[in-house]
């Protein structure tokens, strides 16, 4: 790792849950258990490997188009999450950004949220923000609204990034994606304008700090221009 070329900002399109279920007959429920382990774990990799930045896409505004019993679970364990995650917050150096709107969240969720946030504001070890109810369009239509049309002539691409969920962090260097497929699914659609891609086979169970290594290898073998001729 020391010879590799370190992304600050690393964002995860959580993908294949479902698939590693079935592949092993079990329900679609056992899969998103086993995935919740398992971003536990890249957490705490990314934090061994001094990436700044973590950025997890967990449920799409689009997600809540699946079956009531598999959203209901999804919801139960995001509570949980957060519950287990402030009882942690003391003896972790993780702070906790919760991306995404909150108007279908219950609002003993945002309560989590807020005292989740609140209580890990001040630390200084890796960001790891969550993208819960979260749309790349809903979160651009959402930043708009919150702009002062008065002064909209004179607004800057960084400004405007200022009214994101994401405002005062860094742009992602590496956006990775499990399961096979190779798309975004409006994930931070604003902010990978130079992302670089790691697309894997791994459902995202499976997918450990091994993988993450493998991806990040990757990901210091190119040459980032953005733009410009070297």
């Amino acid at each position: 790792m020391e010879s590799m070329k370190l992304p600050k900002h690393i964002g995860i399109i959580l993908d294949g849950n479902g698939r590693w279920a079935k592949s092993r007959g079990k329900a679609r429920i056992e899969g998103h258990k086993q995935g919740l382990k398992t971003l536990e774990k890249v957490v705490e990799h990314a934090s061994e490997l001094n990436i700044k930045y973590l950025t997890v896409y967990a449920f799409s505004t689009e997600n809540w188009n699946r079956p009531e019993a598999e959203v209901n679970f999804l919801m139960t364990t995001f509570e949980k999450y957060l519950k287990d995650a402030i009882k942690k917050s003391n003896d972790r150096d993780v702070k906790f950004n919760i991306l995404g709107s909150r108007d279908r969240l219950t609002e003993s969720a945002v309560k989590l949220i807020d005292e989740l946030e609140e209580k890990t504001k001040n630390k200084t070890g890796i960001t790891f923000n969550v993208a819960v109810n979260y749309g790349g369009r809903d979160e651009i239509v959402r930043a708009i609204k919150k702009i002062d049309t008065s002064d909209i002539d004179g607004l800057t691409i960084d400004e405007f990034s200022n009214y994101l969920d994401t405002a005062g962090m860094p742009d992602p260097d590496l956006i990775i994606r499990t399961s096979g497929e190779c798309r975004v699914s409006g994930f931070l659609l604003w902010q990978l304008a130079y992302a670089e891609f790691y697309f894997t086979d791994i459902h995202w169970p499976d997918f450990d700090k091994e993988e993450l290594i493998k991806a990040i290898d990757s990901y210091s073998k190119r040459d980032r221009r953005m733009g410009s001729i070297k």
